[in-house]
């Protein structure tokens, strides 16, 4: 091992700052470009000893558990907190801009569409029982170790609120010495908790864990490993108008401040359509304020969430009508025929993307789609496909929903 003097250059794709050794790239988390570092340098491997001279580039992270000199541990949630915002939103940016350019494709891409932090209602934290007590927090990065937090500035204040109230009930359901996942989300009738570990709860365990909950203020439901345990409230989401009941562990958008944009730029853009498809729908993310304007038929391979749509459609008078239909697109997209009724189309698929859905709908005649997507990789191979079958990208939105991470959500809008 040996010591190097190394200028970071760049930015990598995941944040890392990059400099060059001896004619090859040195990835290095937690640096910018402008930074001089001291690294420790061993075959391929590279570790930050100590920032030198800091650039232009960098700002004070505002979380007390950021950066590997933390005082407090380390906490892997957030990659980039250190990075000023001028070069972190055009980076942020960059990543739909370069995806699309590798795809071929000249789209307008606006820009970022910035999440204050604190907007985070979903967050899954990672915990494990240890003699000492419950670790609750989040992996460090490219590591299992956990890292407890006390705070976590991305997360709603109700949540950072509860974090002692949270880290008890994780104790209450780590019924082994294996990490779980213990995810919260924050809704208008208390927080809606699911439990996704690596051990079976007895009936003994099942009627403590329910006692727990049963007393615990703020808790409208607990599920573990997909069992509803006790649900004292019905958790309650509004999409626009319509206030829905997601599944235990239910796919919703992390940060409602951003869904709203997402939701508005969708809506603007099929709007006068008088029949909408949407596509891996969720529990009604968009369908319902589609709804308001146009008939929707939502499509879901998730039995969960397109039975909480269904249910919510049914008790909210007032839309024009929605219809479901529970489906795996993957493996069944809707086909040209199909499509046929349809004027307009969003789809939202998992990070995978819509390859053989949008297949379909370059075949098809629906005059607007809208793309929404958590990857830009998987997304502008999407927009290749809708393009080629004679699409033309009207615009695209990206949007700061993941804060200081590398993920980036964006919203392409398409017309033939």
């Amino acid at each position: 091992m040996s010591a190097r003097i190394l200028d970071i250059l760049r930015l990598g794709a995941q944040g890392d700052g990059i400099g060059d050794i001896d004619g090859r790239q040195v990835f290095l988390p937690f640096t910018a470009p402008g930074d001089r570092v001291s690294v420790a340098l061993e075959a391929t491997q590279a570790t930050l000893i100590s920032v030198l001279q800091a650039g232009p580039n960098r700002t004070k992270p505002p979380c007390p558990h950021f950066g590997p000199d933390s005082a407090q541990g380390g906490c892997g949630g957030c990659g980039v907190q250190h990075l000023a915002l001028p070069l972190y939103e055009d980076w942020k940016r960059g990543l739909v801009v370069s995806a699309l350019e590798a795809r071929g494709l000249d789209a307008p891409v606006g820009a970022l569409v910035t999440t204050a932090p604190g907007a985070r209602r979903r967050v899954v934290f990672a915990a494990r029982r240890t003699e000492a007590g419950v670790l609750m927090g989040f992996n460090r990065g490219s590591s299992h170790e956990i890292v407890p937090v006390t705070t976590c500035v991305v997360a709603s204040a109700r949540i950072n609120r509860g974090l002692e109230m949270l880290r008890s009930l994780a104790a209450a359901v780590a019924l082994g010495p294996q990490a779980f996942r213990f995810a919260v989300l924050d809704t208008a009738s208390g927080f809606d908790l699911s439990v996704d570990a690596p051990f079976k709860v007895s009936d003994t365990d099942r009627l403590r864990i329910i006692e727990t909950v049963r007393t615990t203020a703020g808790v409208a439901r607990l599920a573990f490993n997909e069992e509803v345990l006790i649900e004292k409230n019905p958790p309650q989401i509004s999409f626009g108008s319509v206030t829905v009941t997601p599944p235990p562990g239910g796919f919703v958008q992390a940060s409602a401040s951003a869904e709203h944009v997402m939701a508005g730029l969708v809506s603007d853009h099929l709007g006068k359509s008088k029949r909408v498809a949407d596509l891996f729908s969720g529990c009604g993310t968009f369908a319902f304020r589609l709804a308001v304007r146009s008939a929707v038929h939502g499509v879901e391979a998730d039995g969960g969430a397109i039975s909480a749509l269904d249910r919510a459609a049914r008790t909210h008078p007032g839309l024009k009508p929605v219809t479901c239909e529970k489906r795996d697109l993957f493996r069944r997209p809707l086909m040209t025929a199909e499509l046929k009724a349809f004027q307009g189309l969003v789809f939202d698929p998992p990070r995978a993307g819509a390859e053989s859905q949008s297949r379909e709908i370059a075949r098809s005649a629906v005059v607007r789609v809208a793309a929404v997507s958590c990857n830009p990789v998987t997304l502008a191979r999407d927009l290749e496909i809708l393009v080629k079958g004679g699409y033309r990208i009207v615009s695209v939105t990206p949007v700061d929903q993941f804060l200081w991470s590398p993920h980036v959500e964006a919203v392409a809008l398409l017309t033939r």
